[in-house]
């Protein structure tokens, strides 16, 4: 059953997501807030999609704290599906992107159409110099800020280093750092055609606000973030149902070095 729910599901995302990125294309040629608006109903049929076909349920935590202007909203990375589910909650977010997939067709091309920001993550102060810059532009039209901390995915129940790119956002920017936490790699683990039926929660915390040096902000964000992960861990495994040797909790992983 969980094989044929997962490949159903895959069915689902590929098709339609190959289907809306072919009939999008024209919106490339209109403002950005069509394909902005086009990349919200994706984001919102793939979530239905999942909960219909592979059985995930989806819970919202902190609403009250989903910023409706200019601010940094740093999350915890473990699933592709990180990457499209803000769209449902938060509105017309700029994520912070390697500049390499402003490159590659109809991705990179939708990308920059939507005013993504993309950083050089070898450049260093240079690229975060820039990032900074494009990132004021996004939030003078009222957008949202989105970057995942740790750079790349983690596996669920593990962490890894956390970049500078969130504190250099926080410093050039001065605008509240909202940190979110989530559990979705256990329903949507990395490297694997499974989709695992059960519950993945979201939660936004209390925004940060600005002010704070450096190593006390990464280290508040860090903390807050990885603390409500580990809850939100231990209550999707009981969501599931089960522990397999794919959803027990890992070895922690040795954190990676900041570019």
């Amino acid at each position: 059953m969980l094989y044929l729910r997962s490949l159903a599901f895959n069915i689902y995302f590929y098709t339609v997501t190959f289907a809306m990125t072919v009939i999008c294309l024209p919106l490339l040629a209109l403002p950005s807030k069509y394909a902005l608006a086009a990349t919200k109903l994706w984001s919102i049929w793939m979530i239905a999609g999942m909960k219909v076909l592979a059985g995930t349920d989806l819970e919202v935590r902190g609403k009250d704290n989903i910023p409706n202007g200019p601010a940094i909203i740093a999350s915890k990375h473990q699933s592709v599906w990180d990457t499209f589910a803000f769209f449902k909650f938060v509105r017309y977010p700029a994520i912070v992107l390697k500049y390499e997939l402003a490159y590659l067709p109809l991705y990179g091309w939708f990308a920059k159409k939507m005013g993504m920001v993309f950083v050089n993550r070898d450049a260093q102060a240079k690229a975060l110099r820039q990032m900074i810059a494009v990132a004021k532009r996004r939030l003078a039209r009222n957008r949202p800020i989105l970057i995942f901390p740790e750079g790349t995915r983690a596996k669920p129940g593990t962490k890894r280093g956390y970049k500078p790119g969130v504190a250099a956002l926080y410093n050039g920017l001065q605008v509240p750092c909202v940190p979110v936490a989530l559990n979705s790699g256990l329903c949507w683990p990395r490297r694997t055609f499974r989709r695992f039926p059960g519950k993945i929660t979201i939660e936004f915390l209390p925004a940060i606000e600005p002010g704070l040096k450096k190593r006390e902000f990464l280290e508040r964000l860090e903390t807050e973030i990885e603390d409500a992960c580990e809850r939100l861990h231990r209550e999707g495994l009981n969501s599931l149902g089960r522990k397999n040797r794919d959803n027990e909790p890992p070895q922690e992983e040795q954190p990676i070095s900041a570019t």
